[in-house]
């Protein structure tokens, strides 16, 4: 049974935008951080944002802030990617994780769940 489920990847063109969506089960929502991950063929797994539910603090690497905005529906048991402004270097495979820990969830891809990724592509 997948805990998480990621949707909302595609092609888009430069300077565009997508929303990806990651559906979760209540109790990974209520429990843990939420981060997305994206991956480039042949490069190595980056953390790009995280959210948690206690006090809805959230994380940006720094080639995203600005540009993607992270953000959770509880009633829909849902967190969102909006990603803004989209460039190449963005493209890439994107999947959600839980983690009990935002630090080593994003920095150290260390999580209890991990979705299966929606792929992103961006290209003129």
């Amino acid at each position: 049974q997948l805990q998480l489920v990621e949707s909302g990847g595609g092609l888009v063109q430069p300077g565009g935008s997508l929303r990806l969506s990651c559906e979760a089960s209540e109790f990974i929502l209520d429990y843990y951080v939420i981060g997305w991950f994206r991956q480039a063929p042949g490069k190595e797994r980056e953390g790009v944002s995280c959210i948690n539910k206690r006090d809805n603090f959230t994380y940006y690497e720094d080639s995203v802030k600005g540009r993607f905005t992270i953000s959770r529906d509880n009633a829909k048991n849902a967190v969102y990617l909006q990603m803004n402004n989209l460039k190449p270097e963005d493209t890439g495979l994107y999947f959600c994780a839980a983690g009990a820990n935002w630090w080593r969830l994003l920095r150290q891809g260390v999580g209890d769940y991990w979705g299966q990724g929606t792929q992103v592509t961006v290209s003129s």
